[in-house]
């Protein structure tokens, strides 16, 4: 066994599991690698329920922890999925939205689950990070949008 040197540790209710599948299915370099049963019972749950589950999102190695529902997400963490055109935004976007989750602003999106995802196109940060006018408007753009639209930014950017 493997242990990675850090990892993203991820607070669930009871769906760890459902909800590190679901992210296998939708990125790529994303998988399950482990599922671990309580070997005891806990405050939120009984001995054989699962307690933790080993995943890699994007690469990044995360652990879901089914601790109950003493803690809730925010859109103080949230995974940044670069993406390098309108259909692989479409396709993310979708995928979280659809899965029971909830468009909010701005590019940002929170699954059913409650974590958030900024789906970002690549061509809205090189824009922001270029400065000046074009990356004023393509900012301002983008704070009309739910879902990022790459031809709106371009717009913005050419303009």
């Amino acid at each position: 066994m493997t242990i990675a040197k850090n990892t993203i540790c991820l607070w669930y209710d009871t769906d760890a599991e459902a909800a590190a599948r679901f992210y296998a299915e939708t990125f790529p370099d994303s998988e399950v690698t482990g599922v671990h049963l309580a070997p005891s019972d806990y405050p939120s749950g009984k001995a054989g329920d699962v307690l933790t589950v080993d995943f890699t999102v994007l690469g990044i190695p995360c652990l879901g922890l089914n601790g109950g529902t003493t803690f809730k997400h925010s859109e103080a963490f949230s995974f940044q999925v670069s993406t390098e055109d309108q259909e692989e935004t479409d396709r993310y976007w979708n995928a979280i939205v659809g899965n029971g989750g909830e468009e909010s602003a701005c590019g940002w999106c929170r699954d059913k689950w409650g974590i958030s995802w900024q789906i970002t196109p690549r061509i809205l940060m090189e824009a922001l990070a270029a400065g000046g006018d074009g990356a004023k408007r393509a900012f301002e753009a983008m704070m009309e949008m739910k879902k990022i639209d790459v031809a709106a930014i371009e717009r913005a950017c050419r303009v």
